[in-house]
Order: structure tokens, then C-alpha cells, then sequence
């Protein structure tokens, strides 16, 4: 089989979750796809699905050739539309999605520029705090935090931030400063979390540790909490950027940092590289150009 539809069917094959819906994106016969699969496979030594009577699933050796197999695709792709001349003036409109309040101090002035820039394109920028399946909601692209779950994502790092601990100066000059996180149940701490238990994280001697934490005051939503905090209303738990203005101008302190865990992954995440238009991948390349190294532990 060539190469390429090889490499074309493997990713349609994870996109789909079955043979019978890759044959459908491919136009081809069922009996093809399963022909080819299995040349595919004994070419390469390896399986790269694990078979169930409902649903394929790949293998660790699967994600890997999947996730190489979507990046050299988007290089062919990316290449096309270079000769085309996508590349140098994209049109179309793209949905891009971001954490609130990250995505309104960091994402928004990036998408502004680039509207500024490229003149013939319209970007719809969503700001939530949960994870979004850009698959189902017609998400292009996404900045995600935290460690990625979805291996099936193409990602590009940015850079990386703190998760911190933090109270306001008078706070702690009227109910001093915990020595250790477990002194913080001696403290009032405010909770940003729709759980019903609230845990902090932290680290000590290369192990992580989870406490219970209590206070008066729960908030499902960051900038309440954040606003508290700064009002002196007890110790909070943030990312580096969403206190990183307070800290500065010294409205916060951040307490506890010899336990801190290490800094957290900022990435840059689309769905598939199968058919990655010039429009997306210019868009790509220029947040990366823009935020790559600008992310760091105290942003």
C-alpha cells in the first residue's frame, strides 16, 4: 500500500473509532479498509488497534505512529497551500477556545493582533473553564493547562506556570504565616471549586500530597476568589497568572512555596492534523511566535 493512503486510513481509522467509519470519510469499501489495516500492520511489525466487538482502540504503539503519521500530513498539507498561496493571505474563520481568565489576559491580544494582521480572517474565541471536545463542538484550536489527557491531540508547548498559594498582607499579619501546608487547617482558605470536597496539591521531597481545606467561603468561578483573597479574607490556591498582578503590586504574598508542585504545561492543541488548513496552521504559528517563551513560572 502507498505510504501516504497508509498513513491517511491509520488517522482516519483513530478519528472514526471503526473501520466502518473511516471507509465512510475515505469513500472507500469496508473490505478495503480492512485489507489495508492489516497490510499496514504486518508492514510494520506491530498492532497498532486493539479489536472489540464496538470500538477500536489504539495501542501504545498506534498512538505513536498516529501522532507522527498527523504531523507529517500537516507538513504535506501546510506545503500545498504554501504553493497555493493560503499561506500568505488566510481568509476563513476559525474557533479558537482558552480558559477564562487566562484566556482574556493572554489569548484575546493575541487573536486581536492576528485579526489586525490577516485583514480576511474572523476568529470566534470561546472562554471556558472546563475541558472542551474540540471534536464535537467544532473547536480548531484550543490552550489547554495542566497535563494533556487527550493523546489524540496534536500539541505544541508554550511554556509553563505555577500553581501557588497566596494571601494578602494583612491576612497574614493578623493569623501569621503557615510554616507547612498542614497548618493551613488552622486557616480560613477560600475554595474555588464546584466539588464538594476542596483539596489543595502540593509536594515535599519529590512526592505529591493532597490536604482538605475549609473556609468560609466557596466560589465556582476564579475572580471572586481571587478578589477575596486580596480582600484579606483568608489564603488561596491560584495559577501564577491569575495573581501575577497582585503579587507584583504586593496586594498578595505567596506563602508555602518550598511545596509548591512543579510549575504546570501550557499547550497549544488542535484535533487533527489530517486536514489542517492553511488558515489554522498560519494561526498556529503565530501564537507560538507570540507566547512561545512568554509563559513562564510567574507569568
Amino acid at each position: 500500500m502507498d505510504k501516504l493512503r497508509a498513513m491517511q486510513m491509520a488517522v482516519a481509522i483513530a478519528d472514526g473509532g471503526s473501520l466502518t467509519a473511516a471507509a465512510d470519510s475515505l469513500d472507500l469499501s469496508l473490505p478495503v479498509v480492512v485489507r489495508g489495516l492489516a497490510a499496514l500492520e504486518a508492514g510494520l511489525g506491530a498492532r497498532l488497534f486493539h479489536r472489540s466487538t464496538r470500538r477500536l482502540a489504539l495501542t501504545e504503539e498506534g498512538r505513536r505512529y498516529v501522532a507522527q503519521c498527523r504531523q507529517i500530513l500537516a507538513d504535506i498539507h501546510e506545503a500545498e497551500a504554501a504553493v497555493a498561496g493560503d499561506a500568505v493571505d488566510p481568509a476563513g474563520q476559525l474557533v479558537v477556545t482558552a480558559p477564562v481568565l487566562f484566556g482574556q489576559k493572554h489569548v484575546a491580544p493575541v487573536v486581536t493582533r492576528f485579526v489586525q494582521r490577516y485583514p480576511r480572517m474572523r476568529v470566534d474565541l470561546r472562554l471556558y473553564d472546563r475541558v472542551v471536545n474540540l471534536l464535537e463542538e467544532n473547536i480548531d484550536v484550543a490552550i489547554r493547562i495542566g497535563p494533556l489527557q487527550d493523546q489524540s491531540l496534536v500539541a505544541h508547548a508554550l511554556g509553563q506556570l505555577r500553581r501557588i498559594t497566596v494571601a494578602a498582607p494583612a491576612y497574614l499579619a493578623a493569623h501569621g504565616r503557615p510554616a507547612h501546608p498542614r497548618e493551613l487547617a488552622a486557616h480560613e482558605c477560600i475554595a474555588f471549586t464546584s466539588n464538594a470536597a476542596a483539596l489543595w496539591h502540593f509536594g515535599e521531597q519529590g512526592r505529591e500530597f493532597s490536604l482538605p481545606v475549609d473556609g468560609r467561603l466557596r466560589f465556582n468561578h476564579v475572580a471572586p476568589a481571587v478578589d477575596a483573597c486580596r480582600a484579606g479574607l483568608g489564603c488561596g490556591s491560584f495559577i501564577s497568572y491569575q495573581v501575577a498582578e497582585d503579587l507584583q503590586a504586593g496586594r498578595l504574598v505567596a506563602i508555602l512555596e518550598d511545596y509548591e508542585l512543579p510549575p504546570r504545561p501550557v499547550h497549544l492543541v488542535y484535533p487533527s492534523a489530517r486536514l489542517l488548513p492553511a488558515r489554522s496552521r498560519v494561526f498556529i504559528d503565530w501564537v507560538k511566535r507570540e507566547m512561545g517563551g512568554s509563559l513562564t513560572a510567574t507569568s
